[in-house]
């Protein structure tokens, strides 16, 4: 079985292959292979592929910079999942796409089920929000993954900046009232060859998760508490820290382009249903990767 997975440079991208590449032929689709700014090209390209299934995590995952590039990131997120819905649908073809927590609006404290009205704040919000909605309109067999707060022992997220600050600095300054779950890439792979190698077959897991599905850690914590948990794991393991505080604050002291949601719990429901078990506290994760980032020799 051949799976085209995009985005492999990236942290998803770059774990689902890997992972994947243990019992199926991974076709890593790099951008010099399925440029997703280009949508009328992505159909022919696919028919030179051939794939049996399409995974797709990548995605224009600059937050900020998305609301001066808003058409780029529709591009991207909107019309290039339409593209590949499109052909998906023509073949026969199941497609994995990867979308967000941020398609909600963060009110309220409650966790985000999926069939919750949305209400993106920001560009990139609204762009994934509409390559969810142009991959329904298509229809096919398709699965929407949303998850949240993505981090690895690799690549450029908050984990790396974390470790990298503490190193350099003594007092840190952390926003405490945006709540979520870190969600490692390691986790993301793990679950989703669950999910392709369920015992009922995929089209039955399409068919039981209406084609939408939460896929995150459990539990759930603040940028704060993670940054603090991180930092207490770098002194278990003896990685030089200068950081000796690290200060709560308020989304209004760290003002930024794009507006966050405040409340990114995921309700996982579903995704325990249909694995049979729920997913690990994130502070699990997080462990994983503090060792993988010692062993890499940071």
């Amino acid at each position: 079985m051949r799976v085209l997975v995009t985005g492999v440079t990236g942290q998803v991208g770059g774990a689902l292959a890997a992972k994947l590449a243990g019992s199926r032929t991974v076709v890593p689709a790099t951008r010099s292979v399925l440029d997703l700014t280009r949508p009328g090209e992505l159909a022919s390209r696919l028919d030179e592929i051939a794939p049996d299934i399409v995974v797709n995590p990548a995605a224009y995952t600059a937050v900020d910079r998305a609301e001066e590039e808003r058409d780029l990131a529709f591009v991207v997120n909107a019309e290039a999942p339409r593209a590949l819905a499109r052909w998906a649908e023509r073949r026969g073809v199941p497609l994995l796409h990867f979308s967000t927590d941020y398609v909600y609006s963060g009110r309220g404290s409650a966790p985000w089920r999926e069939d919750d009205e949305t209400g993106p704040l920001s560009v990139y919000g609204h762009s994934k929000l509409a390559g969810e909605a142009a991959i329904r309109e298509v229809g096919g067999q398709h699965l929407i993954l949303r998850t949240s707060w993505v981090y690895a022992a690799t690549g450029s997220n908050f984990l790396r900046t974390i470790v990298r600050l503490a190193r350099e600095r003594e007092e840190l300054r952390i926003v405490a009232d945006q709540i979520g779950a870190p969600t490692s890439a390691a986790l993301i792979a793990d679950s989703l060859c669950a999910l392709l190698d369920s015992p009922e077959g995929l089209s039955s897991v399409l068919d039981r998760t209406g084609g939408l599905i939460h896929l995150a850690a459990g539990g759930s914590t603040s940028w704060h508490g993670f940054a603090t948990a991180i930092v207490e794991g770098m002194r278990i393991r003896n990685i030089p820290t200068k950081a000796e505080k690290i200060i709560p604050i308020s989304t209004a002291d760290y003002p930024t382009k794009a507006q966050r949601p405040t409340n990114s719990r995921l309700d996982l429901s579903k995704l325990s249903q249909v694995l049979g078990r729920s997913p690990p506290d994130w502070s699990a994760g997080l462990e994983t990767e503090l060792d993988l980032l010692v062993s890499s020799g940071i």
